[in-house]
């Protein structure tokens, strides 16, 4: 009997191709379209059921079958509240990061293997792993674990080997930053059909199978449900407005007013009607509500060289030798999607966290978003970015203090 693969299907060009993949593989394969986000609550124009009708559209192209769940109130729990609760502390959250850990690498996971009496996963995401499809398909979850797949990997004596996350072979689209924070667990029973490609080849892929409903489709992302709305008018539908200062950075002065800090990410522009010059954000007191500004994409408050992590997740499950040892590892990072990996040493903290020194000093380091380390082709995990090392900014003043 054919090894059943259910395949998330968001109606876009790459998980259409992800499916279409896995049925020329000789795959039994179910599309399985998620609801996240109830739009009919929010009076806009999401683009949940266009999703839903283009994924419908691919299955029958395909000629798969396709299962619709909802997953909004894990998404509220889960994702979105956190979301909320972090903007208003100062952070600035990534939700794909978190709607990948615990919606759709989690829930979804389960509701595949369990359900669905699935032999694995699979996903659009551009992403490898060091596991075969044999490998994935070849293990037979025990009956009693099939309502929660995600037991201890180290006692699953049928699979013992760590699966490694790998980055995709298009550079441009590796999501692996995206990934950084699954389980071991869940990472054993995924597959990645799109990742050994590069996106013009999904494309032509989608066209020569009649798939040409997909290649227009703007791809998703983790606030798509907003809608056509600017995200500031979106949060303020959710936030009290907290006014606030926007301060220079470098006189300590007053300069304009806003309608709360969690508005701004650090490195973004900020308009203020003051002089001709472009001023960006360079940091936030989430207490005082101070928003601080300096002119000039890149102004040495806006350049730092370390900062520190909470605890990190290791995708293998466990700790790199080379800092267990030793505590402290050279590695790459990067915190945005398509940032240049950079080099950079990690020391070893308490309570597993890290703390980061870049080689060079990296632009716009911001607390909420995860750091995510690299070793080679290799996606070693993540940690959530808590505190930062000064600015070269900072450090000039504190040089020129001490000489005073």
């Amino acid at each position: 009997m054919a090894r059943h693969v259910v395949c998330a299907v968001s109606g876009g060009v790459d998980s259409s191709v992800a499916a279409l993949l896995l049925k020329q593989r000789g795959y039994r394969v179910t599309g399985l379209f998620v609801r996240s986000w109830d739009n009919a609550e929010e009076g806009i124009g999401c683009p949940v059921e266009s999703d839903s009708e283009a994924a419908i559209k691919t299955c029958q192209v395909l000629n798969l079958p396709l299962r619709q769940v909802d997953f909004v109130k894990d998404y509220w729990h889960n994702v979105f509240s956190p979301l909320l609760s972090q903007y208003e502390q100062g952070l600035t959250p990534n939700p794909d990061v978190l709607c990948n850990k615990h919606v759709k690498f989690e829930r979804l996971l389960s509701f595949a293997l369990g359900p669905l009496h699935a032999d694995a996963l699979a996903t659009g995401h551009y992403a490898r792993t060091s596991a075969t499809d044999e490998s994935i398909l070849d293990q037979r979850h025990d009956a009693a674990k099939v309502d929660d797949p995600f037991h201890d990997v180290e006692h699953n004596a049928k699979n013992p080997a760590v699966v490694r996350l790998l980055k995709a072979v298009d550079p441009q689209k590796d999501q692996t930053l995206f990934l950084s924070q699954i389980s071991q667990c869940a990472l054993q029973y995924t597959m990645f059909p799109v990742g050994g490609l590069f996106k013009p080849e999904v494309r032509k892929l989608a066209a020569s199978a009649g798939l040409q409903h997909t290649l227009h489709r703007k791809e998703s992302a983790g606030i798509c449900f907003i809608g056509k709305r600017k995200f500031g008018d979106f949060l303020l539908e959710y936030l009290d407005p907290r006014p606030g200062n926007f301060v220079c950075v470098e006189e300590g002065r007053k300069i304009g007013t806003h309608n709360g800090h969690f508005l701004f990410t650090i490195g973004q522009r900020a308009k203020i009607g003051v002089g001709s010059q472009a001023w960006f954000v360079v940091n936030k007191n989430p207490h005082t509500g101070d928003v601080f500004v300096a002119p000039g994409t890149m102004h040495p408050a806006l350049l730092r060289e370390s900062f520190g992590t909470r605890q990190v997740h290791w995708i293998s499950g466990k700790m790199p030798e080379d800092l267990v040892s030793a505590t402290e590892m050279e590695c790459e990072f990067r915190f945005r999607h398509q940032m240049p990996l950079a080099p950079c040493t990690l020391k070893l903290l308490a309570d597993d966290a890290v703390w980061v020194r870049a080689t060079k000093p990296a632009r716009a380091i911001t607390p909420g978003q995860f750091a995510v380390f690299y070793k080679g082709e290799e996606c070693l995990g993540s940690g959530l970015i808590s505190q930062l090392g000064p600015s070269l900014f900072e450090s000039r003043q504190t040089q020129q203090t001490e000489q005073i």
